[in-house]
């Protein structure tokens, strides 16, 4: 299954998304929540910019280096993007392999917009 087919992953499931709120009340204070950016690493040095301690690992390449999330198995992880899509895509992929994931809703859009 390719990671970039659309999975039917409702976007606001509540068991499978977080929102901006709880992400920016429960990050850098709750030590089991880990954030992945999705986006592309220039991405996040113009634009939207990025959230401080963020792990990045773009869509494009997760599928060959999701072993690098393995030690953040047992810990929440919200995924993030521009808008919602490619995190979600990111998300369903994730879930499939045992991770605790959850999709960030509009991503760093709704995320900027709320500072």
């Amino acid at each position: 299954m390719s990671i970039f087919s659309f999975f039917g992953m409702a976007q606001d499931d509540p068991q499978t998304s977080i929102s901006v709120s709880e992400l920016k009340e429960r990050y850098g204070k709750d030590t089991t929540l880990i954030i992945l950016d999705v986006r592309m690493p220039e991405e996040l040095a113009s634009g939207l910019g990025k959230i401080n301690g963020v792990i990045n690992i773009p869509l494009q390449v997760l599928s060959q280096e999701v072993t690098k999330l393995e030690k953040y198995r047992k810990k929440e992880i919200a995924v993030i993007c521009r808008s919602g899509n490619r995190s979600r895509s990111a998300t369903k992929f994730l879930l499939e392999k045992g991770f605790n994931a959850k999709n960030v809703p509009d991503g760093m859009i709704a995320y900027r917009r709320s500072e």
